[in-house]
């Protein structure tokens, strides 16, 4: 499938909106009845868009990336990236949206990067951990939010608008707005002055 990708995509690691290759990315999420992309979205054919028993929306001129998995209750709004490798993975249905994942107009995140809806429970030592459920919780990033690559997003957590977050963190509570936050777990280390 790599090759053919490759082939479509013409080596660029991003589909065209208007490219035959995101046309075809298009095609096959539609297949779910459960899936809505808007027709300006691009969405690689190499992509994984999976609505389980929630429901995926992808917005205008957003953008899937080649190996990445949209998969559960996951909403994308307008203008946002999915970069390659990324999994986003929400849970609940759309009438019980209790592990939506939520993701803003105009924000990007990098490859790699794991944005998961749910948790295991593993409270009964007695019971093997598989056993014991998931407890889904909602994650939301607001808009204008830049993620860098290979950051893990716990559920639970609220990303306010305008924020940063630094490669390699591990984000386990809310970021207040317009922050710059790094680390694992990650913490604040600025804020986003407007400039005059």
């Amino acid at each position: 499938m790599s090759f053919l990708v490759n082939l479509l995509c013409r080596g660029n690691n991003q589909p065209s909106p208007r490219g035959f290759a995101a046309w075809l990315g298009r095609r096959l999420a539609l297949r779910n009845p459960r899936v809505t992309i808007a027709p300006d979205a691009a969405i690689s054919p190499a992509a994984m868009i999976n609505p389980r028993s929630g429901a995926v929306e992808i917005g205008a001129r957003s953008m899937v990336s080649p190996g990445a998995v949209v998969a559960g209750n996951v909403k994308i709004g307008n203008d946002s990236s999915v970069q390659n490798y990324t999994i986003v993975v929400g849970y609940g249905t759309p009438e019980n949206p209790a592990g939506l994942v939520r993701i803003g107009n105009g924000v990007r995140i990098g490859a790699h990067c794991m944005i998961i809806g749910g948790n295991h429970r593993f409270s009964d030592p007695s019971a093997p951990i598989h056993k014991q459920g998931i407890e889904p919780k909602p994650i939301v990033i607001c808009d204008d939010v830049w993620i860098g690559g290979n950051v893990n997003i716990i559920a639970g957590v609220t990303i306010g608008s305008g924020c940063v977050i630094g490669a390699g963190s591990v984000v386990t509570h809310d970021i207040p707005p317009m922050s710059i936050a790094v680390g694992a777990p990650a913490k604040v280390i600025k804020k986003r002055e407007k400039t005059e």
